[in-house]
This record gives C-alpha cells, structure tokens and sequence, in this order.
C-alpha cells in the first residue's frame, strides 16, 4: 500500500494527464487538484478535502471518518466539502470522480 501523500500524487498524475482543463493548483496552501479554476479536492496533513456538494451524505456512502471542511474559526463549514481521512483513503479515487463530477456542474 502506498502512503497517503503518494496516493493523493497519483490522483494528480492520473487526472491532469487525462484532462487538459484539471491542473494542479493550491487549496489554502495545500496542493490541489482544479477544474478549470475550481478546486474539487486538495491533499492536506494525511488528508484529502472534496467539493463533493450539499446534497452528499457520507453515512450513506459508507464514509465513517469525514468531517465537514471548517478552515475559518469564526465562519461556519464550507458547504458541500469534507474532509476524509487517511483510514479511509480507498475511497479517495471515487471520490475524486465524484468531487471532479460535482465541480463541472458548476459550470453548466
């Protein structure tokens, strides 16, 4: 298995070479994978956020370790992103699908 950070390089690798419009980019000082010029999912401290969108629930998608992205301390959580832990990162793949799908509907 490979580590967390590895992990989160092969995302970039695999998604910025299929995609002329994904690049990396920055995520509050984090490396991060954009969408044109939307973030949808950063590497951060043994953790990956998604922009996965208000209407993901990570109960029913079997996630057990998520938390909602809060980066301010006076500001409430960014809606529609998370923050999922390395104990979970099987999941990361799918969830950068899903993150990257819920991006391009922005721009629709």
């Amino acid at each position: 298995m490979i580590g967390p950070e590895a992990q989160f390089m092969s995302l970039v690798s695999k998604y910025s070479s299929s995609n002329r419009d994904i690049v990396l980019g920055k995520m509050m000082s984090a490396p991060a994978l954009k969408y044109r010029d939307k973030v949808f999912a950063f590497y951060i401290k043994k953790e990956m956020g998604f922009r996965l969108g208000p209407k993901f629930y990570p109960e029913k998608f079997g996630l057990e370790n998520t938390k909602p992205l809060s980066p301010f301390k006076t500001k409430p959580p960014l809606k529609g992103w998370f923050i999922i832990e390395a104990s979970e990162s099987n999941y990361w793949g799918i969830l950068t699908e899903k993150a990257l799908d819920y991006t391009m509907t922005l721009y629709k």
